[in-house]
């Protein structure tokens, strides 16, 4: 996941209509907030998406005292300043009232998903409104540089922390994976430095840049205090964390209308020991499989590999017993027909007929690049690393050449590959 929040785009025209209140010094302030407030595409950094950049510090509301006994009133283990950084992110999230009641409506599905990673791993709850400023919720979101997923993790970090990824799955993008793997990282980063809005940070610069910022600091380990030390874009994601916080407390206060998910939340698990097409699975369900696979976006095949020795996780909507038997037959390899229901088309529930040994020769080993298509895109594409392409195809940039047929998998050098980096673009 490949959507980012549509608020970085176009800032410096935005016209903020500031929340509950029209007075003139409310509309002076907000004026003030754009002209200062610019998207930077050269500001990105490798586990987030693009935020906002913040350049000089801003007058606070003239309701900065509410925003402040709002946030007091929320806070739970993690503190939640109110400065001029946090009240410019928030009216800027409540500026996208559409995007944001989207979101809202999201979160009553991910959020009990984050809730429970998080307290198995004793971090603090509050910490799930990061995912939003990372991906809006967004499990198939993609980043310029490749960072995947709801948390946005790259491929080293996301292999570190135990998430798998090949040429069926990445578990970047799997909700519950994803989410215990952030909050191992989170936890880890608590431990170094004993503050959460610098683990919050490290999570968006990572540790070493918190680390020479605490350094330059003079061992002060307060956000606040090492901000300026810190990566431009990090100084403008703690207080987008916090503005993160609020919103989602008190978007009702500010005319925003949380959206119905248009999937459905109330859902069942079974381990699958085979593998099952989910177009199968939707069929015998009599559900769309855009619905399937929005429940499981880590299977890039649309594909269950599970196995006897490696069961894979399936999530399915709730369902009516009668489609039991039918579920069981598509899970079990049974050969009875799925009968397609009245309302539908035959031809909707085609039977899908799936070797794993032809599946695996179907696999591609090379890829021809189009225009558009970047090496990280390339990588998430295939389920490698961008330095795994450049090693297998010879090459010293990160450009993408247009045309040019790349290795995309191990084993066998290409035969089009040349020594000299020349490429084949036949």
């Amino acid at each position: 996941m490949k959507r980012l929040f549509t608020l970085t785009i176009c800032l410096l025209s935005l016209q903020i209509l500031q929340a509950e209140t029209n007075t003139t010094n409310s509309v002076k302030s907000i004026k003030q907030i754009n002209r200062v407030t610019k998207f930077n595409p050269d500001i990105v950094n490798t586990d987030t998406t693009i935020l906002p950049v913040l350049n000089q510090s801003l007058p606070v509301s003239t309701y900065g005292g509410l925003y402040k006994r709002r946030l007091d009133s929320i806070r739970k283990d993690i503190q939640l300043d109110y400065n001029e950084y946090v009240q410019a992110y928030i009216d800027l999230y409540m500026h996208n009232r559409d995007e944001m009641g989207q979101v809202a409506g999201l979160t009553k599905y991910y959020f009990p998903i984050y809730e429970k990673a998080f307290r198995e791993a004793g971090i603090p709850e509050e910490i799930k409104f990061l995912s939003i400023v990372e991906s809006k919720l967004d499990p198939n979101a993609v980043s310029r540089v490749g960072a995947t997923g709801l948390w946005q993790f790259m491929g080293t970090t996301a292999k570190t922390y135990g998430l798998n990824m090949d040429n069926y799955v990445d578990e970047r993008r799997d909700p519950i994976q994803s989410s215990y793997a952030a909050a191992a990282y989170l936890k880890d980063a608590y431990q170094e430095f004993g503050d959460w809005l610098l683990a919050i940070a490290s999570y968006n610069c990572g540790k070493s840049n918190v680390e020479r910022a605490v350094e330059k600091a003079g061992g002060v380990t307060d956000f606040w205090s090492i901000r300026q030390y810190l990566p431009v874009e990090t100084r403008g994601y703690v207080p987008a964390f916090i503005a993160m916080n609020y919103v989602m407390h008190y978007f009702n206060k500010h005319n925003i209308v949380a959206q119905a998910c248009n999937f459905s939340t109330r859902t069942d698990t079974v381990m699958v020991k085979r593998v099952v097409p989910l177009s199968n699975v939707a069929q015998a369900l009599d559900v769309s499989l855009r619905e399937i696979t929005i429940l499981n976006p880590s299977y890039r095949m649309a594909v269950v590999n599970g196995s006897p020795k490696t069961p894979r996780r399936l999530i399915i909507p709730q369902t009516a017993k009668d489609h039991y038997a039918a579920l069981y037959n598509v899970l079990n390899g049974v050969d009875a027909p799925v009968q397609p229901t009245p309302a539908r088309p035959a031809a909707t529930y085609a039977a899908v007929q799936y070797s794993p040994a032809k599946a695996e020769r179907r696999m591609p080993t090379h890829h021809k690049v189009k225009r558009g298509e970047t090496l990280a895109s390339i990588a998430d594409m295939f389920g490698c690393e961008v330095s795994d392409l450049k090693v297998w195809n010879h090459l010293k940039t990160n450009k993408a050449p247009i045309g040019a047929m790349l290795k995309v998998s191990a084993g066998e050098v290409a035969a089009n590959v040349q020594d000299d980096g020349q490429y084949s673009k036949n």
